[in-house]
């Protein structure tokens, strides 16, 4: 396996979270890697944490299966996986149960991990501490095997009552989304002194997050009352995620960043129909292909 040596290195490349409306943005991936765009530091976010790495490993057929295919998996999960405990999504099997079952064999689902570490890009995915509230940020040094990334990818990926928490090192953690980036690891980038950011949206621009009803809090605070942080992160997200919109709004606007927004999206977080997913996948491809040259005028500054 060859190095694989990034080709920007001024723009950080980060990936919102959004669960199954990343089959749209899993065009995106396609899209960068088809032109050879390799960006020296990957940020992701729950299902953004599964593009970075898929992303890093430089595997397009992954990274549209990931949201598409495999919700044909018998052991993918739904209302009977979640009254099993295993949750809605079957998390365990869906991470590092199947990157195992499938290491060094040909089938789309298999992740090189050799091709992961070649490849010369940092990455940076979040986690939740459900006990402290503390937001964990993991890179490649945190990865030295597979399983550890895996486990990672999964922890960030973590969905609050669709999802069985995910113990690391005795620490157990939820959605990423619930850290300090809240989904988009904006400042995060900026602390490794990124002043410029390609930006990969799940929501069309202008979307707003409204805030949780009396009915949606009381569940939360009921479902997560051993771990009230939980319950209280989820209630804020809405007006910090927000200010965060606007804020990366106030950048492009600036000039300081390039954001692909899906000019609709057309799951939401929890799909699992095969067509429509892929359906999604294509018109998030087709957006890209679209775009791709505005992108490339934007990150060599023309």
């Amino acid at each position: 396996m060859s190095n694989c040596e990034p080709n920007i290195d001024d723009v950080a490349l980060i990936f919102e979270g959004g669960g199954m409306r990343a089959s749209y943005t899993a065009g995106v991936v396609a899209t960068l890697l088809e032109r050879g765009m390799d960006f020296s530091h990957v940020y992701g976010i729950s299902a953004g944490a599964s593009h970075t790495v898929n992303y890093v490993s430089r595997n397009i057929e992954r990274s549209r299966a990931s949201f598409t295919d495999l919700v044909c998996d018998p052991e993918f999960g739904g209302v009977g996986s979640l009254l099993a405990g295993r949750g809605f999504f079957n998390a365990h099997h869906l991470y590092e149960g199947i990157a195992e079952d499938l290491a060094g064999t040909d089938e789309i689902m298999a992740f090189d991990f050799d091709a992961f570490l070649a490849n010369k890009a940092e990455v940076h995915i979040e986690g939740f501490d459900w006990d402290t509230g503390e937001t964990v940020a993991w890179t490649k040094t945190d990865m030295p095997t597979m399983r550890d990334m895996m486990l990672r990818v999964r922890a960030s990926s973590t969905m609050p009552l669709f999802m069985p928490p995910t113990v690391i090192d005795g620490r157990t953690f939820m959605d990423g989304g619930m850290g300090t980036s809240w989904g988009i690891c904006l400042d995060a980038a900026r602390r490794d002194g990124f002043e410029r950011f390609f930006i990969v949206r799940t929501q069309p621009r202008g979307y707003r997050k409204k805030p949780l009803g009396a009915l949606p809090r009381a569940v939360f605070r009921s479902a997560f009352r051993k771990h009230p942080l939980v319950a209280e992160r989820t209630i804020e997200r809405p007006a910090r995620y927000n200010a965060l919109c606007d804020e990366i709004e106030q950048l492009e606007r600036a000039g300081e960043a390039c954001v692909f927004y899906p000019d609709e999206m057309p799951v939401d977080n929890k799909e699992t129909n095969w067509e429509r997913l892929c359906a999604s996948y294509e018109m998030g491809y087709a957006q890209a292909q679209r775009e791709a040259g505005s992108w490339e005028t934007w990150i060599n500054g023309r």
